[in-house]
C-alpha cells in the first residue's frame, strides 16, 4: 500500500513547528553551555588554578568551589539590586508625600496674614452692635464681608480651634494666665483671649487662652 504524503515508517511525525525549533533550541543550549564554561574558566584563572593540570577529583572540587563562589557573588548582586530598588520605591513615596503636603499647605502663610483682617472685621461688628449711632447699612456691609471671608477660609480647610471647656493642650493652646475658680476643673480652659486656627490638621496659630486653677487655701 502506498504511504500517504505525511506518513513515515512506524514513527509519528513531529509537527512542522517543533521540528523547526529543535535546531534553534539546541543552538541556544550550546551557546549557554559555552558561556558557563567560559565564565568558570575565567573564575579559575583569577584564582590561579590550572584545571588541566589537576587530577579528576581535584578538578571536580575546583569546579564546585568556583560554582559556589559564582552563586555567592550572584546572590550579593541580587541583594544589592533589591536594596537599590527598595530605596528607589521609598524615595518616590517620600517625594510624592512631600509634594502632596506642599500643595496642601501652600497657602498657610497667606491665610495666617488674612486672619488678623477677619478679626478686625469681627471686632468692628461687635463694637458697632452696641454703639448708639451706628450706620445700619454700613454694619450690614461689614457683616457681609466677614461672612464671605469666613466662607473662603473654610473652603481652604481653615477651622477655628476649640478651647473653652477643654483640657489645656500646649499643641493648640497658648496660656496667657490662670484664673482661680471652683466652677471649672483645674487645667481646663476658661476663656479665649485670641482665637486660634488650624489648616487641615496643622495648627497655623494657637489659641491664646486663660486656664482654670484651684483657689489657694486662705
Amino acid at each position: 500500500m502506498a504511504k500517504g504524503p505525511r506518513e513515515s515508517d512506524g514513527h509519528p511525525e513531529e509537527p512542522d513547528g517543533q521540528a523547526e525549533n529543535q535546531p534553534k533550541n539546541q543552538a541556544e543550549n550550546q551557546t549557554e553551555s559555552q558561556g558557563l564554561e567560559k565564565e568558570l574558566e575565567e573564575l579559575l584563572a583569577e584564582a590561579g588554578v590550572d584545571l588541566d593540570s589537576l587530577p579528576l577529583e581535584e578538578r571536580v572540587n575546583a569546579l564546585k568551589s568556583s560554582l559556589e563562589l559564582a552563586e555567592k557573588e550572584a546572590a550579593e548582586h541580587l541583594d544589592t539590586a533589591q536594596r537599590a530598588q527598595a530605596e528607589m520605591v521609598n524615595f518616590k513615596r517620600r517625594t510624592d508625600e512631600d509634594r502632596i503636603a506642599n500643595a496642601r499647605y501652600a497657602n498657610s502663610r497667606l491665610i495666617a496674614n488674612v486672619l488678623p483682617v477677619l478679626e478686625e472685621l469681627e471686632l468692628a461688628i461687635s463694637h458697632s452692635e452696641v454703639a448708639a449711632d451706628v450706620n445700619d447699612s454700613l454694619l450690614e456691609g461689614i457683616k457681609l464681608i466677614q461672612r464671605k471671608l469666613t466662607t473662603v477660609l473654610e473652603s481652604e480647610g481653615v477651622a477655628a480651634i476649640e478651647a473653652v471647656g477643654l483640657m489645656f493642650n500646649p499643641l493648640e493652646h497658648e496660656a496667657l494666665g490662670t484664673e482661680e475658680t471652683i466652677e471649672v476643673e483645674s487645667g481646663y480652659v476658661t476663656q479665649i483671649i485670641r482665637p486660634g486656627f488650624r489648616l487641615h490638621d496643622r495648627v497655623i496659630r494657637p489659641a491664646q487662652v486663660m486656664v482654670a486653677m484651684a483657689p489657694k487655701d486662705p
